[in-house]
């Protein structure tokens, strides 16, 4: 690509912050960095032609974990670590209504279920006798107690009639969500350019050399905030992995309301529009899912049909309308990793599938590296 003069001067030259990525940690990020620098040149990258990875893909989930996922996180992390983590996800979804409001987020408090498959009747057991210790481990964040044992009114079929709730989860419109950061963003001045895949970087004495497909660049400091594709620009224990999903057409008298889990998590679906999103099955296929490229496969999607057909909507009649995946950044331990790399390169990624919970916090965070 041949760039003019003028395309330099006004979008390349002078840049006092450069973020890779404009996700919800990228953006985020240049919120709070032009609020604590009000005359810097921020310049935000984004490789794809909208945010790509995971920002404008996921299910919309504003949620802290179901109590499976907190049982299975005491087993790899402290106590005290995994309220630090449900802490972050609580503060972090404050901090987002904070920004935008919960008109601009489409943002409805409807509660998160956990089901549990009959074959999971143990799972159900050992979560039901650990409501009380959990209420209590989380009590400092959420200031009440949070899960309660609900029954199934929705007609699903196949799975354990009692459901374990978290009472103050809720979901949002991802679109509605994306637009409006991304429209405060630009108010505030910001520079998005789209359609740019950085490359490579190079650290010189006092800038970073950005080297991007078409064109390279000097920036007095670079900020990766790319999670699901950060392996390509980064050395850390942080890797891909691919989340698919579908939704139906329009369902007539949709009387299916909320946020739901089963099987620990892997599988997750909601009311939209009169319609179910449905999402999931990463666990039948590791392997094949620790990509960054996008795309379907035959097994998963079979089961997401399978299971919609015989569990979630049972002798309903329903139509897939569209599919689509995202791509996560995901690692051993849930702590995302916000950090200075080198004197002039900082990273915020590895948000673990709470991109919506956490990413506003990360960003903050990370400006505040600075």
């Amino acid at each position: 690509m041949e760039l003019s003069y003028w395309e330099y001067k006004t979008w390349l030259s002078n840049i006092d912050f450069t973020i890779v990525g404009s996700g919800i940690v990228g953006l985020n990020t240049a919120l709070h960095l032009k609020k604590r620098f009000p005359k810097a040149k921020i310049l935000i990258l984004e490789k794809g032609i909208l945010p790509q990875g995971a920002s404008t893909k996921n299910a919309g989930f504003a949620c802290f974990g179901s109590i499976s996922e907190v049982l299975s996180d005491l087993k790899s992390h402290t106590e005290e670590e995994v309220v630090q983590l449900a802490a972050q996800r609580f503060k972090g979804i404050q901090l987002l209504r904070e920004i935008l409001g919960d008109e601009n987020l489409g943002y409805e408090n409807l509660g998160g279920h956990e089901l549990f498959l009959n074959k999971d009747l143990p799972l159900f057991e050992k979560c039901q006798s650990s409501t009380t210790y959990i209420n209590k481990l989380l009590k400092p964040v959420f200031k009440k107690p949070v899960f309660k044992i609900t029954r199934n009114t929705c007609g699903f079929k196949n799975i354990n009639q009692d459901i374990i709730t978290h009472t103050e989860e809720g979901q949002i419109d991802t679109g509605r969500m994306m637009n409006s950061l991304l429209n405060l963003v630009q108010k505030k001045g910001i520079l998005i350019l789209n359609s740019v895949q950085v490359e490579e970087f190079e650290e010189k004495s006092d800038s970073v050399l950005v080297k991007a497909v078409d064109f390279e660049f000097h920036t007095k400091k670079l900020l990766i905030a790319t999670n699901g594709f950060a392996s390509k620009l980064l050395d850390e224990q942080v890797e891909p992995a691919r989340a698919q999903v579908m939704i139906t057409r329009p369902i007539k008298n949709l009387h299916i309301k909320g946020t739901f889990h089963f099987d620990e998590g892997y599988y997750y679906f909601r009311n939209l529009d009169n319609r179910i999103l449905f999402g999931g099955g990463r666990n039948l296929d590791f392997h094949s899912e620790k990509t960054d490229a996008f795309g379907q496969t035959e097994l998963i999607q079979a089961e997401l049909e399978r299971l919609l057909n015989h569990m979630i909507l049972p002798n309903i009649e329903f139509e897939i309308d569209y599919r689509w995946s995202g791509i996560m950044g995901v690692g051993q331990h849930k702590k995302p990793i916000v950090k200075q790399l080198s004197k002039n390169v900082f990273c915020g990624v590895r948000l673990g599938g709470m991109g919506i919970a956490i990413g506003s916090s990360v960003g903050k965070e990370l400006a505040n590296l600075l």
